[in-house]
């Protein structure tokens, strides 16, 4: 029951930061869903920083790390909305910035990724080095 409450809490504030962060992002971006792209490739970063901080320095205890990934960075991307705005894009015969949206939203999340393993494996060698 602990660890659900967990995850409720983790997206409440999750879903609240995606629609604070991405409105204010697309604020003045009318055809192309700049927000969107943003929430992904930023929530991107952080589950890999996360996840690997998680994996291999064991930096997050279990809940933690369910708090973060699960909860908040799980309400906090946005697939089904960019799956949707993709979509709406081709449906009103806007192809190339579809395919701008879908290629860039897909590499720049994978970048994200591993810039937060880069990230958190420095971090973490930083650390280790520093306490010898």
């Amino acid at each position: 029951m602990y660890t659900i409450l967990l995850v409720g809490i983790g997206g409440f504030v999750g879903a609240i930061l995606r629609y604070i962060i991405g409105g204010w992002i697309q604020n003045g971006f009318v055809d192309f869903p700049v927000g969107t792209l943003t929430i992904n490739t930023v929530g991107s970063f952080f589950l890999g920083l996360i996840m690997y901080l998680s994996e291999y320095q064991g930096v997050f205890s279990d809940q933690t790390r369910i708090l973060l990934t699960i909860g908040i960075l799980g309400a906090f991307t946005t697939l089904s909305t960019f799956g949707y705005e993709s979509f709406r894009l081709l449906d009103d015969s806007k192809l190339t910035l579809m395919a701008i949206n879908v290629v860039s939203t897909v590499l720049f999340s994978m970048m994200a990724v591993y810039l937060g393993k880069i990230v958190a494996l420095s971090v973490s060698s930083y650390l280790l080095g520093g306490m010898k």
